[in-house]
């Protein structure tokens, strides 16, 4: 791995991917928790493919931030259906915590993991790590 320093990052990224993949196995799991989990997927994924690309991973949770990074630094095109995943900026932090937000409902859990999926496949596809 230390030939392949993007292989730690893919390898957190499909840690967090499982982990929001289990879903509500008891009602104490909440569901902001659980796209937590996918924000952190596509984040990392993300983080990896920059460093796979011989780039610096920032230390931000902004989805659309790395896209930025990847799109100037890596110079390859990002398909539409990955850029929606800038919804998940949301989860990382703002509902990380108690606060001031409406509880995450089923579906919006269901489109986070749907998301953090398509970037970890598309990130897969292109550096090879499975």
């Amino acid at each position: 791995m230390k030939d392949n320093p993007w292989e730690a990052w893919i390898r957190r990224a499909r840690s967090n991917l499982a982990r929001a993949k289990q879903g509500r196995q008891c009602e104490d799991i909440l569901y902001e928790d659980l796209c937590f989990d996918a924000q952190q997927a596509a984040e990392k994924c993300l983080k990896g493919l920059l460093i796979y690309f011989g780039k610096s991973a920032p230390r931000t949770h902004s989805i659309g931030h790395l896209f930025n990074l990847i799109r100037r630094g890596c110079k390859i095109a990002i398909p539409p259906e990955i850029t929606e995943a800038v919804i998940l900026n949301e989860y990382a932090v703002t509902t990380r915590y108690p606060g001031d937000w409406e509880p995450v409902t089923c579906e919006e859990y269901e489109e986070a993991v749907r998301l953090a999926d398509e970037i970890w496949s598309w990130v897969a596809g292109i550096t090879g790590c499975e």
